[in-house]
């Protein structure tokens, strides 16, 4: 596999992407492509020699920021990493690309610059989200405001394909995000897409609540975007809450200190799995190259495992059995 890399993109740039490639290339035999400033990435990889993979560096003098409008970012920032790096993709240079910089202009770039699969009318966003029972995946966390019926059932079908072949979970459950788990409950988008749910080969289980997902009670959880990016915003803020009140607690007095000393392995792989560095990114489902987003603040671990993410989409050739699910589903002919 070939994997473009926006060595630019993220809080941590440019030594979190290579720290976090070094990492991969000595795990993995693929060929990584740090697109970027030449002469800060040469600094940072001088001397060292994978031990499986390959690394080579695309110069691309340009970066796109946080503060950047993202259509104008792509069109007017040609030589940006992010716009060298989906271009590889677009040439069939490369396989996937990663990046941990602005989101916005990651969406607009891979529609503009890659394209959509056909059939897909809209890509999505699609996060895993840490429960009681493993992962679950939130699809659509913020790409699409606005959704017609059709698309919820295109993404639930893709978010079942990647959690299938990647996650390994045989047969996915689907269930739709709504305000109760009544069939009647919800609104217009939520009823008619029940109704295409219900009626498609997937394992849908229903309508689920907002506070299910922490359950672990689907693998799959589909909404609009904008329902979703509430969800998740909600979800992180939530944890990171948690956390530190838990760690307040823990050092009032001399007994919590003890206390937590003992418990520390506890805390330590609590903490993991609510860790979005163990997840590495989100994949951007629906365009016609592998898409994975990481988080802006990501560190070399997070990289990595955004990185093993692709390769997983890579190796079970995610992209071509979206497009085949898609014809035997008969979802294009749906208004």
């Amino acid at each position: 596999m070939k994997i473009a890399i926006d060595a630019m993109g993220g809080d941590n740039a440019p030594k979190a992407l290579v720290e976090g490639c070094i990492n991969a290339a000595n795990e993995y035999e693929i060929e990584i492509y740090l697109v970027g400033m030449k002469n800060e990435i040469e600094k940072l990889i001088d001397g060292v020699r994978p031990q499986k993979g390959t690394i080579h560096i695309v110069h691309a003098g340009e970066v796109i920021t946080n503060e950047d409008a993202p259509v104008q970012g792509i069109k007017q920032k040609k030589d940006s990493s992010m716009v060298v790096g989906l271009k590889m993709v677009k040439d069939e240079q490369c396989d996937a690309f990663l990046s941990a910089g602005n989101t916005g202009a990651f969406l607009a770039g891979s529609l503009l610059k890659v394209g959509r699969i056909k059939g897909i009318d809209r890509p999505a966003l699609a996060p895993l989200l840490p429960t009681a029972k493993g992962g679950c995946m939130l699809i659509d966390a913020g790409a699409n405001m606005d959704c017609k019926p059709k698309n919820l059932l295109q993404f639930a079908i893709m978010g079942s394909i990647y959690m299938e072949k990647v996650a390994g979970i045989l047969s996915p459950r689907v269930g739709l995000l709504s305000v109760g788990t009544e069939e009647t409950k919800g609104n217009e988008l939520t009823k008619q897409s029940y109704d295409l749910l219900k009626n498609s080969k997937l394992n849908f289980i229903g309508n689920i609540e907002a506070r299910d997902i922490s359950d672990g009670i689907c693998d799959v959880c589909v909404c609009d975007g904008f329902v979703g990016n509430v969800v998740l915003k909600n979800t992180e803020g939530l944890a990171s809450t948690i956390m530190g009140l838990l760690k307040e607690e823990l050092m009032k007095t001399t007994v919590s200190k003890f206390g937590a000393l003992l418990l520390k392995n506890s805390f330590k792989n609590f903490k993991k799995r609510f860790d979005y560095k163990e997840y590495g990114g989100a994949p951007f489902l629906g365009i016609n190259g592998i898409m994975i987003k990481a988080h802006g603040s990501s560190d070399g671990r997070a990289i990595m495992n955004a990185i093993r993410q692709a390769k997983l989409l890579y190796d079970n050739n995610c992209i071509n059995r979206i497009v085949m699910d898609l014809k035997n589903t008969g979802v294009n002919d749906i208004e």
